[in-house]
């Protein structure tokens, strides 16, 4: 009673809550904790431990041996920058412009909207963050984006990063050729370094272009690369050594073959763990080993997902599940949904683990988190309860009602 009392409170301030007897996979050196309990203040995780008391005023949730983890990563998505896929002016995400069609400085943060209704959806699924991802319109290089949590506050937090997209899946972008990518990468790079004048009429970049650019270059942000075949790959971790700038990979379906490499870059790689045939021809390796090898390998593992991932945000742990039905440790799965994102993107002392000092994003669940079986019972963002309620399930329980005088579809929910 008292959990659904929780629930009712919907985005109340912050609350002061016990979580008390639960198995706490803290996604932090410490593990999973069995019979442990959680002490939220002020929107704040103040300890974690067995045995904790409730101070007075305390609201006191039973676990019951539950599954307690982070609120869960949603991959790179589009959650509050589109809206209906297939209705264009409802989605932010790219820029199409025909003159001067590099502009790395388009944010695509700036479009998001804390009231989709996206939100809600993503978080009956347990998730509490995403990264929102510039896409590529008229130009491989798509933009910028940044990670957002679903709390419904209006603001992006850490730093942004670029997003970039190479291999076939940009090649027309770039003069139906992939060497192409590279030549152009070159002469973005001597613009923002200042080895091409700016009122060149060979110039690809603004002004403004050139001094964003300019930032990645100098590891103030991370360069998310969208890619997939081996051999550009192998040229992408060529080209971030030589240039020196931080990059991460997403996609990566044949990754694994490079997997020493990769790792002894320091480059994380977020997989999508279904992808397990050849959807194109840069994808000939696709195996749903992908994640366990590149972990076996030392490598930071996460995931995303292709298609549409902004609705389908809560499938990201279907994926983590299966990249542990194929090898992946549990803990390591788990870590590629919560931690190991927050450590990508540059907000993991926020957000992204269970340890004192972080915010208390906080999911309940009935059974294994990677099990699609189960599900999410109970979330916290920054100490308030989230209702476990969207769109899809009052819409649900419209139509499970008896039909009255009027149709289903005319009585409010």
């Amino acid at each position: 009673m008292l959990l659904l009392s929780l629930l009712s409170a919907g985005h109340a301030a912050a609350q002061d809550v016990l979580i008390r007897d639960a198995t706490v996979h803290t996604a932090t050196a410490r593990g999973t904790l069995q019979h442990a309990d959680v002490l939220v203040q002020g929107g704040i995780v103040r300890a974690v431990g067995a045995g904790l008391a409730a101070p007075a005023g305390t609201a006191v949730v039973e676990a019951n041996g539950r599954a307690l983890t982070p609120a869960l990563f949603g991959g790179i998505t589009e959650i509050g920058i589109e809206e209906v896929s297939g209705e264009d002016s409802t989605v932010d995400s790219a820029v199409r412009l025909e003159e001067q069609p590099m502009r790395p400085e388009f944010d695509a943060t700036l479009a998001y909207n804390p009231d989709s209704v996206l939100l809600p959806v993503a978080r009956v699924g347990g998730i509490g963050f995403t990264v929102l991802g510039a896409t590529t319109g008229g130009a491989f290089i798509a933009g910028q984006g940044g990670v957002v949590r679903l709390d419904g506050s209006a603001d992006p937090i850490g730093p942004r990063a670029l997003f970039v997209r190479l291999g076939a899946g940009a090649s027309e972008l770039t003069g139906n050729s992939r060497a192409a990518q590279w030549m152009l990468l070159d002469q973005l790079l001597a613009e923002a370094r200042g080895r091409v004048p700016a009122d060149s009429p060979h110039a690809l970049l603004t002004p403004a272009g050139r001094a964003v650019l300019a930032r990645y270059l100098a590891g103030q942000g991370r360069i998310v690369v969208q890619v997939d075949r081996a051999a550009d790959i192998r040229q992408l971790l060529r080209w971030a050594q030589r240039e020196r700038v931080r990059i991460a990979i997403a996609g990566g379906v044949e990754a694994w073959k490079l997997a020493p490499q990769i790792a002894q870059a320091q480059v994380p790689v977020l997989v999508d763990a279904l992808a397990d045939l050849p959807g194109n021809f840069d994808q000939i390796g696709a195996t749903l080993e992908n994640a366990a090898r590149l972990r076996a390998a030392g490598v930071q593992v996460s995931f995303t997902q292709s298609g549409d991932a902004s609705h389908n945000a809560r499938k990201l742990r279907q994926l983590a599940g299966n990249a542990v039905a194929n090898g992946l440790p549990w803990e390591d799965g788990l870590a590629g949904l919560t931690r190991v994102p927050a450590e990508i993107f540059g907000v993991a002392d926020r957000i992204g683990s269970i340890a004192a000092g972080r915010q208390a994003d906080l999911v309940l669940w009935d059974g294994d988190p990677l099990d699609v079986g189960h599900a999410a019972v109970a979330m916290w963002l920054d100490g308030r309860a989230i209702p476990m309620r969207s769109r899809q399930t009052e819409l649900r329980d419209r139509y499970l009602r008896q039909a009255g005088p009027l149709p289903r579809a005319y009585p409010q929910p």
